[in-house]
């Protein structure tokens, strides 16, 4: 990273510092983000297509084929509709209890319901959407009295069952409408919908009739018309659509996945987020990674996560990632490529060393650091 660019984000961070130093901090929200300025504040997830039709994934798959795996990877079911979410499906009834307070989510035909009672009164609400496909867990959001709302439980695959929302207060509710959930103003639900979602949000309007469910091909690319229209007519020198792919690797992991995996400008305007609770951020966590938030690809978020493929798990399949800047061995010798030290321990299975994976307490789930260290026994997890 430029040394201007540097200079300015630890300037804002002072500044940031300081003023919770003052002002103390706030309830953590879980589904909260921060607007930050960047070049593409603009275009993602609040992108005005001015217009332009989103043409859905399927037209993009006529011709781009080996993309087309895309469309089944967990991105492509960050949002499902409440009568096509699996986790609900195969669980017909899910209870939790919290004090007098009891919940359920219950399927009544491809119609899910959340219910909080206290015994003497109840409350039922349909689950409108499943934020999440379940791999870790699953959020859901209903309508009460005309908003939207945040469900103050959510499902756990670790436990198979119902735990508190993530970022939700674990006390007693004082009522059944208190026990509901949080209430999400209209920026944050723009926020939720336009990250999980393909055409959502259009400029400053929430437009939900409109949405694809799940990251769709058009949630990067921008809408597909006039694309389609310049490849008809054979208009190879102006696509008429938009490639990650051209942008620096600062630009794309920060401003461009940063948007929505939360970049460092985003967390470090989030209250409460500092450790562990930041574990889930990996922009914020790669640019604290010295040596590696270098304006360089072969670091960016995309050089080890290919968007249209489904995460890879196995550790063995970065080694190749890291080797492309690391030396093999203590004795090689540097080049112009690759200019980073060998390992003194293995060649192998380097993540599970430099990138643990940390357990994020209430979230029944460990997730990859990655903040790229050199880990000490019994060191705290950096911040």
């Amino acid at each position: 990273m430029h040394s201007g660019t540097r200079k300015s984000l630890t300037a804002i961070t002072f500044a940031i510092c300081a003023l919770f130093c003052i002002g103390g901090s706030r309830p953590l929200q879980s589904k909260a983000r921060i607007q930050v300025d960047t070049p593409f504040s603009n275009w993602r997830p609040s992108n005005d297509t001015q217009g332009i039709r989103n043409v859905g994934s399927k037209a993009c798959v006529q011709c781009h084929t080996v993309e087309a795996a895309g469309l089944n990877t967990s991105m492509a079911h960050a949002l499902e509709a409440a009568g096509n979410c699996k986790v609900l499906s195969m669980n017909e009834r899910l209870l939790f209890r919290n004090g007098p307070f009891s919940y359920e989510l219950s399927s009544q035909g491809n119609r899910p319901l959340y219910t909080v009672s206290d015994g003497v009164k109840k409350i039922s609400e349909p689950i409108l959407y499943c934020f999440g496909e379940g791999i870790v867990g699953q959020t859901y959001v209903f309508r009460h009295n005309g908003l939207f709302y945040e469900t103050r439980v959510s499902y756990f695959r670790e436990i198979r069952g119902l735990d508190f929302t993530i970022g939700h207060s674990r006390l007693v509710p004082t009522s059944v409408e208190d026990a509901l959930g949080r209430e999400i103003a209209m920026d944050e639900a723009k926020n939720c919908f336009g990250c999980h979602t393909t055409g959502a949000v259009n400029g400053s309007r929430l437009q939900l009739d409109q949405l694809s469910p799940g990251v769709g091909c058009e949630a990067c690319h921008g809408p597909g018309e006039k694309h389609i229209a310049a490849v008809k007519a054979e208009k190879l020198n102006d696509l008429q659509i938009f490639n990650p792919r051209s942008l620096s690797a600062n630009d794309l992991t920060q401003s461009f996945c940063g948007t929505c995996h939360t970049s460092f400008e985003q967390a470090m305007l989030m209250p409460g987020q500092s450790g562990i609770n930041n574990i889930r951020f990996q922009p914020y966590r790669m640019f604290n990674s010295p040596g590696h938030n270098k304006d360089d690809h072969r670091i960016s978020c995309t050089a080890c996560h290919d968007p249209h493929e489904q995460l890879e798990t196995a550790p063995a399949s970065y080694d190749s990632k890291c080797l492309a800047c690391h030396l093999t061995l203590l004795k090689d010798t540097k080049t112009a490529l690759r200019s980073a030290p060998a390992c003194p321990v293995s060649t192998q299975r380097c993540v599970t060393c430099h990138m643990p994976k940390v357990e994020l307490p209430g979230m029944h789930a460990k997730f990859t650091d990655h903040w790229i260290r050199t880990v000490k026994a019994g060191a705290p997890v950096p911040r």
